[in-house]
């Protein structure tokens, strides 16, 4: 579902794994450890991270040198 600036609002695992270029297995081990961004759980098991919560889980981890 694309949102007002012709992004999409939800993301597979994969698009986010692509995005910041880490493995799947990467993600979901930070998803274990309490360190990926949130994610949505939908009825059928499949997960997908809002594009507004990658983009705030991405500004928290700027380096404030």
């Amino acid at each position: 579902m694309p949102s007002s600036n012709g992004t999409r609002a939800m993301l597979t695992i994969p698009e986010v794994c692509k995005e910041l270029n880490v493995s799947c297995s990467t993600f979901y081990d930070w998803r274990q450890k309490g360190r990926a961004p949130r994610c949505i759980k939908l009825p059928n098991g499949a997960l997908r991270v809002r594009r507004n919560e990658l983009d705030y889980w991405l500004n928290d981890r700027e380096d404030a040198a």
